[in-house]
């Protein structure tokens, strides 16, 4: 009768063991992630990275979802998306952090250096925004400026700076940032004019001679940063991501050597990986 009965209290035993196993297996295939990201080189190069941590080191499952900068803040603050490393401020981004303000919790810079505005290869004989107005300058262009995704603050920067220097007639073509890289290099290659909305870090400034157009003016500010934003409650419901994505940061060359490894073939998640397994240092720091 003894025996009857532990035999049973150890099937019972056994039984909420394997409960127990599946509930925290359960709650280990729960560990998803969505990273909300622009299709800008820098952010493709740092959300791949980003992602590859998540998933090699804290054993995540991530979804990457490319959207264009509103939808980004807006999926991060509505709680649709986890977190993004995209967020350019103070300026290029401002109108959006404030449409949101209050909705998200912002971990500071990921990378500092950042710059926005109008590039021309340095072969132009043009310096500031200010000589745009000269009609032979115009016409050396067709008075196009290329430009990226609609909606993107650095285009809503170029719509302001178009009426603030005068800049009639000229038009702000609206391409992406893929397409604008492919127009800037086959002029570049032809020693052509060319005027486009350009940043800094990007992998064009590594393989062409560039400069930035003057804006004395200041429509597009000055040197920004990029920042973190993750969604509210993140940190309860996921502390060792949030603790990642707080520690996370780098410097433009780094950024720099994965964009050119995607620029020259190279899938992003190929390129972020080589770049995290030759940096173990760098992100050991990360996840201290």
């Amino acid at each position: 009768m003894f025996k009857k009965s532990m035999g049973k209290s150890i099937a019972l035993l056994l039984g909420a063991s394997l409960i127990a196993a599946g509930c925290s297996t359960g709650g280990a295939a729960k560990k998803e992630l969505t990273l909300a990201y622009v299709a800008w080189d820098s952010e493709i190069a740092s959300t791949h990275v980003v992602e590859y941590v998540l998933e090699k080191e804290l054993g995540y499952e991530v979804e990457m979802l490319q959207v264009d900068a509103g939808p980004m803040w807006t999926g991060v603050s509505d709680g649709s998306a986890d977190a993004m490393v995209a967020a350019w401020l103070p300026s290029t981004h401002e109108s959006y952090y404030k449409d949101n303000e209050g909705k998200f919790v912002d971990l500071g810079p990921n990378l500092d250096g950042t710059k926005v505005g109008l590039v021309v290869p340095a072969y132009m004989d043009v310096a500031s925004i200010e000589d745009l107005k000269k009609p032979e300058v115009a016409e050396l262009v067709d008075s196009t400026i290329i430009g990226i995704e609609p909606g993107a603050g650095i285009m809503m920067a170029t719509e302001e700076a178009i009426p603030a220097y005068g800049l009639e007639g000229w038009t702000l073509l609206e391409s992406s940032s893929a397409a604008m890289a492919t127009e800037l290099q086959s002029a570049y290659n032809d020693q052509k004019p060319i005027i486009v909305t350009g940043w800094t870090p990007h992998w064009k400034f590594g393989k062409m001679d560039l400069k930035y157009l003057e804006d004395p003016q200041g429509v597009y500010g000055g040197d920004e940063q990029i920042h973190t934003i993750v969604r509210k409650d993140l940190e309860k419901d996921h502390p060792d991501a949030y603790k990642l994505l707080d520690a996370f940061n780098w410097t433009p060359d780094e950024m720099a050597a994965v964009m050119v490894d995607i620029q020259e073939g190279a899938e992003p998640a190929d390129a972020a990986k080589a770049w995290v397994e030759a940096n173990e240092d760098k992100v050991k720091s990360w996840l201290e």
